[in-house]
């Protein structure tokens, strides 16, 4: 979809979805997991939502970038803003296939993600909101330079709002 930009990085590709990034995220979902970002999820709840984060691209003019392992090719996970109706502003977000993650790749992606949002989307100090249990996302929020503004108590128990540094025309 040429709606949806392409972001290279040294070893990822941030591009659009496609038909064939459906199983692997598909199957990610069903993990436990996935907890703390609403899963798990059966196959047809998957679609949904995989659909409903291609859907923003069209809907809110950004979106959720798949990330392709430039080395393998291999979906490695979703990455990008998101802003469902019930948001009041739009949060970064990342979640990383299993065999992807520890190897700083949803840094690299987010740090790329980030400045492409400020530069191109108007997105200067987005927000994450993250499960207050979710350690891993904590933790790479605050390497990220993200900082904890808030604790918030949602339908799946508290979560935390961090801020990260505002956009100032660098990516990192």
């Amino acid at each position: 979809m040429s709606l949806i930009p392409t972001i290279e990085t040294e070893r990822l590709i941030l591009r659009a979805p496609q038909m064939s990034d459906f199983d692997p995220l598909a199957a990610h979902w069903e993990l436990e997991r996935t907890e703390y970002i609403g899963g798990p999820l059966d196959r047809k709840e998957a679609w949904s939502a995989f659909s409903a984060d291609a859907g923003q691209w069209i809907l809110r003019g950004y979106g959720m970038w798949i990330v392709e392992d430039k080395a393998s090719g291999k979906t490695a996970g979703w990455i990008g803003f998101y802003e469902p109706e019930r948001y009041d502003e739009p949060e970064i977000g990342w979640i990383l296939l299993e065999e992807f993650e520890g190897k700083g790749i949803a840094y690299e992606a987010v740090v790329a993600a980030r400045a492409y949002g400020g530069e191109h989307f108007g997105i200067t100090k987005p927000c994450s909101f993250i499960a207050a249990e979710n350690l891993r996302s904590i933790a790479l929020a605050e390497r990220l330079g993200a900082t904890r503004e808030d604790t918030r108590e949602g339908p799946r128990g508290a979560y935390h709002v961090y801020r990260h540094p505002e956009y100032n025309g660098a990516a990192a």
